[in-house]
């Protein structure tokens, strides 16, 4: 397993990776850039939009479901055109969306942020089937969102608090069931929590802000490993390829120190790790 570079473009904040699975292809986001980005073979392809955007899930094999700094959009991949789907704090100017992913019930979950990471100042939402609905308040940094194989819990995190919670789901609908519990408490990640994916096993791979790396844990919380990364700020991994096997994860340049910069040349790209385990299929998002 040695981590490479599969798109050296260097995003100044890389997140929201995504394997589209009936197209085979890679999408990801430079939220500061206020670019959706793809590579397909050789080729890598930006869309510009005038706020910043930060996750998708995909809704058909030619239109994803984008969260933006104000609203669910609706995205073709083909004619680059987007549609109004509801409002993300829409009269609230000083925040932006964060990270997302869709759930095995076909919703999706999105976190909302201070654009200068004011404290308390985001939530977390879920849109399913229409409805736009606060989970969690006075979240200052949303990250790690992401489910367990068998959808019975959903992941998350507040960056600034540290710690990464469980929260239990409805086997009917997915809407949460009961309060969340620390599922891998402060302290235990070298660094800062940021994005996550779970695998297909329930192992959680996490990355570190600040660490380096993704590190993985297993369904009880316990650390199993890591992969060491060639960036500081490690932001976001996903599953994919053809037998999704292949880990991609995105990182940033923002706030990257003198230091940190001296020791690499690929902050802000996008890696990739071939056979690092048995990935999740990314959910459909329904409409």
């Amino acid at each position: 397993m040695t981590p490479y570079v599969f798109d050296d473009t260097p995003c100044k904040l890389g997140e929201g990776p995504l394997w589209h699975p009936t197209r085979q292809q890679f999408f990801w986001f430079d939220i500061q850039g206020q670019q959706l980005l793809t590579r397909v073979q050789d080729t890598t392809t930006a869309w510009d939009f005038d706020e910043t955007l930060s996750a998708a899930a995909w809704v058909d094999n030619d239109r994803l479901l984008l969260a933006t700094e104000s609203a669910f959009e609706l995205f073709s991949i083909d004619s680059g055109e987007t549609e109004f789907v509801a409002p993300l704090e829409s009269d609230n100017a000083m925040t932006r969306s964060n990270d997302g992913r869709a759930d095995p019930y076909g919703g999706f979950w999105i976190g909302t942020m201070g654009k200068s990471a004011e404290r308390k100042a985001g939530a977390i939402y879920r849109y399913y089937r229409g409805e736009v609905r606060k989970l969690f308040p006075n979240i200052s940094i949303p990250n790690a969102i992401c489910f367990s194989p068998d959808g019975t819990y959903a992941y998350f995190t507040d960056s600034a608090v540290g710690n990464i919670m469980r929260q239990a789901l409805d086997d009917r609908d997915g809407w949460p069931s009961g309060e969340p519990e620390i599922f891998i408490p402060a302290g235990v990640p070298l660094a800062t929590p940021d994005g996550a994916v779970v695998d297909a096993d329930g192992n959680l791979w996490n990355a570190e802000w600040g660490g380096w790396r993704v590190a993985c844990y297993s369904p009880t919380g316990e650390f199993l490993k890591d992969i060491k990364l060639n960036a500081a700020h490690t932001t976001c991994p996903a599953f994919g390829g053809a037998d999704l096997t292949t880990l991609f994860c995105t990182s940033a340049t923002e706030n990257v120190s003198p230091d940190n910069l001296a020791q690499s040349d690929d902050h802000g790209k996008t890696f990739a790790v071939d056979n690092a385990a048995k990935g999740q299929a990314e959910h459909q998002v329904i409409l």
